[in-house]
């Protein structure tokens, strides 16, 4: 779990307006974090399967708000795979 003080900078730089703390961008932005976060602990927990799943829960959440987001707003889209560094 990444705190409000890791989460700040992260909905700052996907936020559409100065509000935003919701939108589409900004969810997929947490969930990339999250993954990224939960990536190096299983390095060195390999059988950690439960929170195995609770990863592949997150990844499969990020994969069905970025198709709708490309069903969507395509061009919303590119920019933010482009920005995240996601489909290599």
């Amino acid at each position: 779990m990444i705190s409000t003080l890791e989460k700040a900078p992260v909905i700052a730089a996907h936020r559409q307006h100065a509000k935003d703390c919701g939108s589409t961008e900004v969810q997929i932005a947490i969930l990339t974090e999250r993954i990224n976060s939960l990536q190096g602990h299983f390095k060195g927990h390999a059988k950690d399967h439960a929170g195995r799943r609770g990863l592949l829960l997150m990844v499969s959440k990020r994969n069905r708000l970025l198709r709708y987001l490309a069903e969507t707003r395509r061009e919303d889209y590119a920019a933010l795979i482009k920005k995240l560094g996601l489909r290599k």
